[in-house]
């Protein structure tokens, strides 16, 4: 079992203990949501004796799996900083508090209001084993511009901590109502990267899935991870984490679903275009063994 120690001494997927660690810091947006940390300058009026001058940051440490080689942040955050760090996600308080940090964001904010387009290849893929109009469920689906077949389906429940408005069609659902309904699909897309205890998750959706409903995960297939294939030595290249504090492998997610008592159908590797950045997903086909 995955332990869920706040800060983590096995791997956040399979749950071995053999990991590289070095240094890293969290980035101060994320900060100062989740811990009420602020940046300072250390100056010679601090009195400081035995310190240096200079900036100071919420510091953290990389860790890699060296079995699976999922690389993650170290700290695990509690269910209440979780909530503190996404509550009202990308609203306006969001979006200024975090543009003061990162003066960019505002602009790739606006291209959250926008159906990602590379969702019509994943509809594709996923089509040929579904009914026509299928009943779906979007596990962390935020507002559900995202949400897979969001027309042409023949129910789009979403369940999110977010508390955000979702467009028209979808419904907000509680956890015991995602559990009594029926689903041909359940679906968690560019979640797993963001939460503190991934494996949990897995877990805490398996109720949702009958004997007949299918499990789609996807997950950002990282820049550094793309850079180095297959490297277990990239705890010292990530110094910094801001909201994807799991970067995953292939090898990683598959551990995580076997562990949960899942098959891994099929595997899907797709180049996207988000509008402000171009990268890649893996998207993972499970189901109940």
């Amino acid at each position: 079992m995955v332990s869920r120690e706040l800060i983590a001494r096995s791997c956040i997927c399979c749950a071995g203990n053999n990991l590289e660690k070095s240094p890293a810091v969290l980035m101060p947006f994320v900060a100062l949501r989740v811990f009420g940390h602020e940046p300072v300058e250390i100056t010679a009026e601090w009195g400081l004796r035995d310190l240096r001058q200079g900036m100071a940051y919420t510091l953290c440490n990389s860790l890699q799996c060296q079995d699976c080689g999922a690389l993650f942040l170290d700290y695990r955050f509690t269910d209440e900083q979780m909530a503190a760090l996404y509550h009202n996600y990308r609203d306006e308080v969001y979006t200024a508090q975090r543009t003061r940090f990162e003066p960019g964001f505002a602009k790739t904010r606006e291209h959250f209001d926008h159906r990602a387009a590379y969702l019509d290849e994943v509809e594709a893929w996923l089509s040929k084993r579904l009914p026509q109009a299928p009943a779906v469920l979007d596990w962390g689906g935020d507002t559900g511009i995202n949400s897979l077949f969001r027309h042409g389906n023949r129910l789009l429940d979403i369940y999110d901590i977010s508390g955000v408005e979702l467009v028209p069609g979808a419904a907000m659902v509680s956890l015991e109502q995602a559990y009594q309904n029926h689903y041909d699909l359940v679906t968690c897309s560019q979640v797993l990267e963001h939460v503190a205890f991934p494996a949990d998750l897995v877990t805490q959706m398996l109720p949702a899935l009958k004997a007949n409903t299918l499990l789609y995960l996807e997950v950002p297939s990282e820049a550094l991870m793309r850079a180095h294939p297959g490297s277990k030595a990239l705890a010292p290249l990530k110094r910094h984490w801001h909201e994807h504090v799991n970067f995953f492998t292939e090898a990683s997610i598959r551990r995580m679903l076997e562990n949960a008592g899942l098959e891994v159908m099929d595997t899907l590797a797709l180049e996207v275009d988000l509008g402000w950045i171009q990268g890649e997903v893996l998207g993972f086909l499970a189901r109940r063994q």
